[in-house]
């Protein structure tokens, strides 16, 4: 540890003094204590060496939900790697693109993704070792813990003296032109952002966060830290299942959860009937429609946080209480720089709408190898998040949906680049043109809709072009509706107008 740097290793070492025994991660079959998750990070942290993993270098990682991610990002940390945050949902051809775009040395895996794991490496010809969590691996994670017993005190100095704004983590993300970006995150975007959400809802060691957010998704992580920070305990879920996430709940005084739809409306529906107001939940934070909300408070007494924030912004950079301003984003967070501006960068006054734009320490380092874009999304020292909105005169953020160039649709918390999802149905020979778009949806807050023209003499169902969508891309990227039109309306220029597209059929 260098003068003024902290790495999550750091945090593991300051909570195994502080908190040796508390719980800080427990599963259905395994509780770690602050003292385990600490020894077990040094031990992981030996382990990567002698199996030839060096500073700079990235170690991907592809995995539900599990106590390993933690280990991880401590031993990482500490050796100046990069963690490579793949989401599993994603499709094998989409993962060998994250794999290809960052070439890292290692690969973390699921035992039930590792036979797809190795099919994937055949083509990444510079991972070279396979660490597969649980069985069915020539290597396994308890393999790379073994290869030296763990110095209990841990490891005082290294030589892996990391910058503040160092490459820690990528996560890619969905951006212009339909192509995935890799979004490059700084230990300290991550430890400040979470560093600043735990002061937002006022946690301490009593406090239990239900990871049902994937800890690959910018929010599970952020809320995960923000409770490793304060001292509490983070209980952790693989899959979500609505009935067992409420007994989890109950079972260990969970306070504290992060949602996207349709997460908390199952949840609701699996209370029993008997749930008493005012029960362990303090705080919810997410995406819902107003209905689900009121019910959420009026059901456990919880307070509903809205917010807003982008991978890029290492998470939540506004929030406040429903309540306080419904249907807005909240406010600007502790260590957030917002304003509003139109096309030419310049501020524009409260109530009228434009790009919402931010700075502080809280914005990422870039997107990985991508200058021209990097210059283009800091242009005049802050970041130009493609989104729209505006500010009241009391400060509160509403949210405005997108700039044309980031066209997005947002599907049970997952963004959707309506370009990547019409170049999967292109493909198939029967279609002609495409328009994707965002509709109104009870479930996902956000439907995914297909407007197609087919080729002339071409006969095609809903149901089997969804199928071939579905086999091409992710499964949560394909269209739940299509509409099979004569012809797409058209721009002056003869392009797709997407506007009218949106309003005639959406």
């Amino acid at each position: 540890m260098s003068l003024r740097h902290f790495t999550f290793m750091d945090l593991y070492r300051r909570n195994a003094q502080l908190y040796p025994q508390a719980a800080a991660l427990v599963s259905k079959h395994e509780t770690m204590t602050y003292a385990r998750l600490f020894q077990e990070s040094c031990a992981l942290q030996t382990g990567l060496l002698r199996h030839g993993f060096q500073a700079g270098e990235r170690i991907a990682v592809l995995a539900r939900n599990s106590f390993h991610y933690f280990p991880i990002f401590g031993a990482v940390a500490s050796l100046g790697g990069i963690v490579v945050l793949i989401n599993r949902r994603l499709s094998q051809t989409e993962i060998q693109e994250v794999l290809t775009d960052t070439s890292p040395r290692m690969l973390i895996s699921d035992e039930d993704v590792s036979q797809s794991s190795l099919d994937l490496i055949k083509d990444c010809l510079n991972i070279r070792s396979h660490i597969v969590i649980g069985e069915g691996g020539h290597l396994t994670y308890q393999d790379v813990l073994q290869t030296v017993a763990a110095d209990p005190a841990g490891p005082t100095d290294n030589a892996f003296h990391t910058g503040r704004d160092d490459p820690f983590a990528i996560i890619h993300t969905a951006a212009v032109q339909g192509k995935p970006r890799g979004a490059v995150l700084s230990q300290d975007n991550l430890l400040l952002s979470s560093l600043q959400l735990a002061f937002a809802l006022k946690l301490g060691p009593a406090d239990c966060y239900l990871n049902i957010l994937p800890l690959f998704h910018i929010m599970g992580l952020n809320l995960a830290l923000a409770v490793l920070l304060a001292g509490g305990k983070n209980v952790i879920m693989q899959q979500f299942d609505a009935f067992q996430a409420v007994d989890l709940i109950c079972g260990h005084g969970v306070s504290l959860l992060g949602t996207f739809p349709p997460i908390l409306g199952k949840l609701l529906e699996a209370m029993p009937a008997s749930q008493e107001q005012g029960g362990s939940l303090r705080h919810v934070l997410g995406l819902e429609a107003p209905e689900i909300i009121r019910r959420c408070q009026e059901t456990t007494g919880a307070a509903f946080w809205s917010i807003y924030g982008q991978t890029e912004t290492s998470g939540i950079v506004t929030l406040s209480p429903f309540n306080q301003r419904p249907g807005s984003a909240g406010r600007p967070a502790g260590l957030v720089g917002l304003k509003i501006a139109d096309e030419f960068d310049r501020d524009l006054p409260p109530g009228e709408t434009g790009e919402i734009l931010i700075q502080g320490p809280l914005v990422f380092q870039g997107y990985w190898q991508q200058p021209e874009l990097n210059a283009l999304t800091f242009r005049e020292d802050w970041h130009h998040t493609g989104d729209l909105g505006s500010v009241d005169e009391d400060g509160f953020v509403f949210f405005k949906g997108r700039k044309a160039e980031k066209d997005l649709i947002k599907s049970g918390g997952e963004n959707v680049f309506p370009v990547e999802v019409e170049k999967a149905i292109l493909k198939h020979p029967a279609v002609l043109e495409a328009s994707v778009i965002g509709i109104p949806d009870s479930v996902f807050g956000e439907g995914i809709k297909a407007v197609c023209a087919l080729q002339p003499d071409q006969a095609l169902s809903e149901q089997d072009l969804i199928e071939f969508v579905a086999a091409r891309i992710a499964g949560y990227k394909k269209p739940r509706r299509v509409e099979f039109v004569a012809s797409l309306p058209k721009t002056a220029e003869g392009s797709i107008d997407r506007m009218k597209v949106k309003a005639w059929y959406a």
